[in-house]
C-alpha cells in the first residue's frame, strides 16, 4: 500500500506499507522533508511497524512522537503528517493527479445562481457525471452570503444592507458571512469526489484542498499560510476563509473567498460583527483583521485570478472546461425552488 500527503506549506510525506494479520507491516517512510538526526528515520519506521491497521492519525502520531530521540528536528512535516499519510495508504486514497480536472471560469451570474451551481456541480461530481472541477465565480450584483447555520438577524443589518445595495442569500455550507462586493473579492469552488480527501480529518481536508492557493499567492510575493480551521492569512492579517459541504452521494464542495479590496466602514455597517466574535482576534476592528490582495500585490483582480488558474493547471494538469446548458438549467430551477425562497433564507431566523 502506498500513501502520500503534501503538508500544506511544507513537504511531501510518502509511506509504503503492507497489512499483515490486522497490523501494519514492512513500513517505510520517505519524502522531501528534513530530519535530524539521520537515524531518526529508522525510529519512525519502527514506531509505526506493528500498529493495528485501525489506528487513527492521532494514535500513529503519538507512537512516532514517543519513538523520536530527544532533540530530534522534523522540518517540513510532523508526526501527524506521518499519520495522515498512513491513513491515506490504508484507504487507498487517490492523489490530485489521479483525476482529470477542469477549470471553469464563465459569465457572471447572480449570487443565488452561483450558490445553486455549487450544489448542482457538487452533486454531479459525486454521481460521476462531471469531472472534478475548479470554478471561479463571477457575479453581477452585490450580496451578503451567510453560512448555512448562521442566524439571519444576528449576522446582517438590514438597514445597512439596503443602504449599500446588498442582497442577502444563504449558502449550503457552514462558516461565516462573506461580503460579495462587485470586483472586491475572489471566490472559487472545488467540486471533488470524497475519495480525494479519504484518510484526512475534516479539519486537515481544508488545508489540503487549499494548498495550491498558498502556492499561487506565494508566487505573487505574499507570505500566505493556513490558519486552522479555515482561514488563509498573511503576517498582516486574514486574506480569506473557506467552507465545505459534503453530499450523501460522495460529492464534496470546498469553496473559499479571498478579499481583493474592501471598505472596512461599509463592512461594519452591513454585517453585525459582534465583540464576542472578535474577542480572540487581538483587535477591536473587523476591518483591521483583513489584509486585501490589492494592497499586498498592487495587481488587478483579473491578474490574481489568472495566477490561481495557472497554478492549479500546472500542479494538477487541469484543462479549461465549461458548464453545460443542462447544468445551468438545473441550477436555475434550484434558485426558484430553494435559494430565492424566504423559507431557505430564514431557515435560521
Amino acid at each position: 500500500m502506498h500513501g502520500e500527503y503534501k503538508v500544506p506549506g511544507g513537504k511531501l510525506v510518502v509511506v509504503d506499507l503492507e497489512e499483515r494479520d490486522g497490523r501494519i507491516a514492512d513500513f517505510h517512510l520517505a519524502g522531501d522533508f528534513f530530519l535530524e538526526p539521520d537515524d531518526a528515520l529508522a525510529d519512525i519506521d519502527a514506531a509505526v511497524e506493528g500498529l493495528p491497521i485501525e489506528s487513527d492519525v492521532m494514535a500513529i502520531a503519538a507512537a512516532v512522537r514517543a519513538a523520536l530521540p530527544e532533540g530530534a528536528q522534523l522540518l517540513g512535516f510532523t508526526p501527524e503528517a506521518v499519520g495522515t499519510a498512513v491513513r491515506r495508504a490504508l484507504v487507498t486514497a487517490p492523489g490530485w493527479r489521479d483525476f482529470d480536472w477542469e477549470i471553469v471560469h464563465e459569465r457572471a451570474v447572480s449570487p443565488r445562481m452561483n450558490l445553486a451551481l455549487d450544489e448542482v456541480l457538487t452533486g454531479r461530481v459525486g454521481d460521476g457525471r462531471r469531472r472534478p472541477t475548479l470554478r471561479i465565480w463571477e457575479w453581477d450584483e452585490n450580496a451578503v452570503v451567510i453560512g448555512s447555520f448562521q442566524s439571519l438577524r444576528n449576522e446582517v443589518d438590514p438597514d445597512g444592507a439596503a443602504k449599500h445595495g446588498f442582497d442577502v442569500v444563504r449558502r449550503i455550507s457552514g462558516g461565516g458571512a462573506m461580503l460579495m462586493g462587485a470586483n472586491s473579492i475572489v471566490t472559487y469552488s472545488l467540486y471533488v469526489p470524497a475519495s480525494l480527501v479519504a484518510g484526512l480529518t475534516f479539519a486537515d481536508s481544508y488545508a489540503f484542498l487549499d494548498d495550491w492557493v498558498l502556492q499561487a499567492l506565494r508566487a505573487l510575493g505574499i507570505e500566505a499560510t493556513y490558519q486552522p480551521l479555515n482561514d488563509i492569512a498573511s503576517p498582516q492579517g486574514k486574506i480569506g476563509g473557506a467552507a465545505q459541504k459534503r453530499l450523501a452521494n460522495g460529492g464534496v464542495l470546498h469553496h473559499a473567498t479571498l478579499s481583493y479590496d474592501m471598505d472596512g466602514q461599509m463592512m461594519t455597517e452591513v454585517l453585525r460583527i459582534g465583540r464576542e466574535k472578535l474577542s480572540d482576534k487581538g483587535t477591536t476592528s473587523a476591518a483591521k483583521r483583513v489584509d486585501p490582495l490589492r494592497r499586498q500585490t498592487g495587481l488587478p483582480r483579473e491578474a490574481i485570478i489568472e495566477k490561481l488558474k495557472e497554478t492549479f493547471a500546472a500542479l494538477y494538469g487541469a484543462v479549461p472546461g465549461s458548464i453545460t446548458d443542462d447544468e445551468y438549467a438545473e441550477a436555475e430551477a434550484l434558485v426558484e425552488s430553494k435559494f430565492a425562497t424566504d423559507a431557505w433564507l430564514r431557515r435560521v431566523p
